[in-house]
C-alpha cells in the first residue's frame, strides 16, 4: 500500500533573462514499496523551460529526494535534465548517497525465493552525461560514471562467499564512455507520441581510478503511439550487457519502479539482461488517469542465457495523478505482479519510462 500525504505544495513561477516560467513542487510523502517497506520524505521538482528563440525546448527538470524508510534505509539523490537552447546540447545527471539495508539471491535466473540473505551497504553514485546534437534529432555523448562502495556487511560463508560475489568488501569504480541518441519524443515526462533510440557503452579501468575493468553496452528503443484520441500505447525493449570483472552493484537485475514490477529490485541478477515491456495509458478525468502494463524478461551470464527458458514476467495497472498539467508532470502508483509470489507497489513521480 501506498500513501502521499500533501501538507504542502508549493509552486513559483517567474521570468529571467535565462529561464522562461519554471514551476517547484515540494512533496512531502509517506510511501510503501516492496525493498523499503514505509518510508517517509520529502521530493522537491522543479521544471523550467531555458529560453530559446528558436524552436521550441523541451521541458527540464531537476529533483531532489530525501528519504528514510521503517528498515533504516536512507537515499538522498539529485537528477534531471536540462534542454539548452534550441536544444543543441542536453545535460542528464543524477548525484546520490545512500544507506541501503537489502536482500540477496545470489546470481543466475533460478535461485529459489527461499535462498535469500540480508546485506547492507553504503554507496556513493555520480553519473553524468553530456549529449551535443549532430541534427536531425540525433545526438552523440559523452558518459561518465563513479561508484563508490564501502561498509558492505554479509554473512560471512554464505551466498556472497560461495558465489565469490565481485566487489563484496567494497570498491571504486569509474569509467567513460560514449552514447549515440535518436530521440523524437515530444516531452520529457509523459511523451503521447515519438520515439527513442540509444545505444551507450561504458568502460571501467584501473587507468580512470576503477578497482575492476569491465565495460557496459545498453541499448534502450521506446515508442509512443497514440491509439484512440488521448489514450497512449508505450512500448520499450531494454538490453544491458556487460563484459570484464563486473561489481555487485553494475549487476544486471530485473524488478524495480521502472521495469518488471512486481518484482524486488535485484530478485534476478547476473551480468547480462533483456527486458520487454508495453504500458496502455487512459486519460480519466480532470487530473487522473489509469494504466495497465505487462513486462517479460531474464538474466543470464552469457547472452546465451538470456532466451525464454525460466523467463521472467509481471503484469499490472495503476492512478496517474497530474501535478503539472502544462508539463505533463505525473504521481504514479502502480501495483505489479510477478510470477510465484512477487507483488508490490510503487509511489513515483513521472512515467516508468
Amino acid at each position: 500500500m501506498a500513501v502521499l500525504l500533501f501538507s504542502q505544495l508549493k509552486t513559483i513561477g517567474q521570468k529571467d533573462s535565462s529561464l522562461k516560467t519554471h514551476h517547484e513542487l515540494i512533496l512531502p510523502l509517506v510511501a510503501r514499496s516492496i525493498e523499503t517497506s514505509w518510508s517517509f520524505g520529502v521530493v522537491s521538482a522543479l521544471t523550467f523551460h531555458v529560453k530559446s528563440e528558436k524552436a521550441p525546448v523541451r521541458t527540464s527538470n531537476m529533483q531532489a529526494l530525501v528519504l528514510y524508510t521503517l528498515r533504516h534505509q536512507f537515499v538522498a539523490a539529485i537528477n534531471g535534465s536540462i534542454y539548452f537552447p534550441g536544444e543543441k546540447f542536453i545535460l542528464n545527471q543524477q548525484l546520490s548517497y545512500s544507506y541501503f539495508p537489502d536482500e540477496f539471491w545470489g546470481l543466475g535466473k533460478t535461485e529459489p525465493f527461499s535462498n535469500k540473505e540480508h546485506y547492507s551497504y553504503k554507496q556513493y553514485y555520480i553519473y553524468l552525461h553530456p549529449q551535443y546534437s549532430v541534427g536531425n534529432n540525433m545526438f552523440v555523448g559523452l558518459l561518465y560514471e563513479y561508484q563508490r562502495l564501502f561498509d558492505v556487511n554479509y554473512i560471512a560463508g554464505g551466498l556472497f562467499d560461495q558465489q565469490n560475489i565481485v566487489g563484496r568488501d567494497g570498491y571504486h569504480v569509474s569509467g567513460l564512455g560514449l552514447s549515440f541518441t535518436y530521440d523524437t519524443r515530444n516531452n520529457a515526462f509523459a511523451p503521447d507520441k515519438g520515439s527513442l533510440m540509444q545505444f551507450y557503452f561504458d568502460h571501467f579501468a584501473p587507468i580512470f581510478g576503477s578497482s575492476y575493468e569491465y565495460t557496459n553496452y545498453v541499448l534502450d528503443m521506446r515508442k509512443f503511439i497514440r491509439v484512440y484520441k488521448k489514450q497512449i500505447l508505450a512500448l520499450q525493449a531494454y538490453g544491458f550487457f556487460n563484459v570484464g570483472e563486473v561489481p555487485l552493484r553494475s549487476l544486471a537485475s530485473i524488478g524495480g519502479a521502472t521495469s518488471m514490477r512486481g518484482y524486488y529490485d535485484g530478485r534476478y541478477r547476473d551480468k547480462n539482461k533483456v527486458v520487454f515491456q508495453a504500458e496502455y495509458r487512459v486519460p480519466l478525468f480532470w487530473r487522473f488517469g489509469a494504466v495497465a502494463f505487462g513486462d517479460f524478461g531474464n538474466v543470464g551470464g552469457e547472452l546465451s542465457d538470456i532466451n525464454f527458458q525460466y523467463l521472467k514476467y509481471t503484469y499490472g495497472g495503476g492512478l496517474r495523478f497530474a501535478l503539472n498539467q502544462a508539463e505533463k508532470l505525473n504521481l504514479r502508483i502502480d501495483y505489479g505482479i510477478g510470477s510465484g509470489s512477487s507483488h508490490g507497489f510503487y509511489l513515483q513521480l513521472a512515467e516508468a519510462f
